[in-house]
């Protein structure tokens, strides 16, 4: 048998054993304090060495998830790409004894981490080839992704924290006050200009120079570990959906299509139990449940290639920054997650350290006028 085929049979094994165990037929005692409120629920936990269901309502009912999709996206592209991976970005130009006859071409390789700092490392690169002085202009090549800039379902989210996914993106294509720019090529152009003339790198701007497509000098993004972390950690938006859309190929829809078969060749999970439109959780379309969730950590949680990468990534309650906003001490380090919120929707999975040593698996999916304290009363009934 294959090594790879092999461990992800295993982990497919180790994961399906969710459904295992007697079933669990006593309503929770939180779950009619919920409903009388109209807030829908998908929420279970499991132990994590047997995969029983310890107490669940509705674990197979698929709601919106929020940020917790970044869950599905992550551990994917991480189980298939590996950790160290990176992406490339490229500078293009012929040239001579310093000077690049024509245009510079900087092309897009969809590093989802192309800030300032990195831009004056990529100029200290191109000094280091011998070049001083272009006599064209510099120019963007975005033909790594297709056209469509904004994720499928996100006009009903806030504006603040929908930025167009471009290859060639910086600074998280937002301004230098944090605004989210709608003109990404005019800032890249501007920002990487300043930053190669301040290197000591000149633009002519002449027009009758041509192009050329030989590499002058590349950059590495961050490794896919790194950037999976402030995906999880920060729950950062725009770094979720390019990597989903990198995943494609640069098609969203075939990032997401490449998730689905991911799980459907490796977990046996239908399709249809992962129904997402993005990899970040921002649109109302996405619907999963808390088996679903619970399913993909505890086989994650056993991976032995990819898993101690992934469960580092999640944020833990106690000492980091931003959500949950649980301060409870009694909590404090005992409980890895990742958390989501939109309108009308908290959720929150991971695992729990419980007070006899062992680890549950757990995950929380509120739809409706919940608030964050649901989340946490829910949390803490079974952590305690």
């Amino acid at each position: 048998m294959n090594t790879w085929h092999g461990i992800i049979r295993i982990i497919a094994v180790v994961a399906l054993s969710l459904t295992t165990g007697p079933a669990i037929t006593r309503e929770p005692e939180w779950v009619p304090h919920l409903q009388a409120r109209g807030i829908k629920v998908s929420a279970g936990i499991w132990e994590l060495s047997s995969g029983k269901l310890i107490e669940g309502f509705q674990t197979e009912l698929g709601l919106i998830p929020a940020s917790t999709t970044k869950v599905v996206s992550t551990y994917a592209i991480l189980r298939t790409l590996k950790p160290d991976f990176q992406w490339v970005t490229s500078v293009l130009g012929d040239l001579d004894k310093g000077v690049v006859t024509g245009d510079m071409v900087v092309v897009g390789g969809g590093d989802p981490f192309f800030t300032n700092e990195h831009i004056w490392n990529l100029a200290q690169e191109l000094k280091a080839k011998g070049v001083l002085r272009v006599t064209g202009s510099l120019r963007l090549d975005q033909s790594a992704f297709d056209s469509q800039r904004y994720g499928t379902g996100w006009e009903n989210t806030s504006s603040n924290t929908t930025p167009p996914i471009l290859p060639l993106s910086v600074n998280f294509n937002r301004t230098a006050r944090g605004n989210i720019t709608r003109e990404p090529e005019k800032l890249a152009i501007d920002v990487i200009s300043n930053i190669f003339k301040n290197a000591g790198i000149t633009f002519d701007g002449r027009l009758d120079g041509g192009e050329s497509k030989k590499v002058i000098a590349t950059y590495k993004s961050p490794t896919l570990h790194s950037l999976t972390n402030s995906v999880n950690k920060l729950s950062n938006n725009f770094i979720t959906e390019m990597l989903v859309k990198n995943f494609g190929g640069g098609s969203w829809a075939k990032g997401i299509d490449r998730i689905q078969d991911f799980y459907k060749l490796n977990l046996d999970i239908a399709p249809q139990d992962i129904q997402i439109t993005d990899g970040s959780g921002l649109s109302k379309l996405n619907r999963l449940s808390a088996r679903t969730l619970s399913t993909i950590l505890r086989a994650a949680w056993h991976d032995f290639e990819v898993g101690p990468e992934f469960v580092a990534s999640l944020k833990y309650i106690g000492a980091e920054p931003g959500e949950p906003r649980i301060k409870d001490p009694n909590l404090t380090r005992r409980v890895r997650c990742k958390t989501g919120h939109l309108d009308n929707v908290d959720t929150m999975c991971g695992y729990i350290h419980m007070p006899d040593g062992s680890i549950r698996v757990f995950a929380i999916l509120l739809n409706g006028p919940c608030t964050w304290q649901d989340v946490e009363y829910i949390l803490k009934v079974w952590a305690n």
